[in-house]
């Protein structure tokens, strides 16, 4: 597993305990650094970004998701799904990196539907993406 697929699935991994702690990603981000684990930059940059885009990174997936609410999501997949949306709409990562990543963590993390589900709500947003020039 490269440095980056670490950094992200460890940025998944502290988003995940933020949803479903109720507790702030940046609140979640300093108890691990004060427990003394290891945080890449990129891990940080991934936590402190989707933490301050929360509210407009569920928009634009619950605008994509047909059938599905963000809350009636499973929390793994939101996590995932956010953080892959602020990856290519934000921090400007390749679309296909981001998808590529999104679906791996989803079938390792979730399920093999989770990855089906995952590649075509951030494929929906990329399309969307592309077509207003972003």
């Amino acid at each position: 597993m490269g440095s980056r697929t670490k950094a992200r699935r460890l940025a998944v991994d502290i988003l995940f305990q933020s949803d479903v702690t109720g507790a702030d990603g940046r609140a979640v981000l300093s108890e691990w650094a004060q427990a003394g684990r290891e945080l890449p930059e990129f891990t940080r940059d991934l936590v402190e970004g989707v933490a301050d885009h929360r509210e407009e990174l569920d928009r634009t997936i619950g605008t994509h998701s047909e059938g599905w609410t963000v809350e009636r999501m499973a929390a793994v997949d939101r996590t995932i799904l956010r953080v892959a949306t602020f990856e290519f709409l934000i921090l400007g990562t390749p679309v296909g990196a981001a998808i590529d990543e999104a679906v791996k963590a989803a079938k390792d993390l979730s399920t093999e539907d989770s990855g089906r589900f995952v590649n075509g709500v951030l494929g929906r947003i990329a399309a969307e993406s592309l077509l207003a020039g972003e």
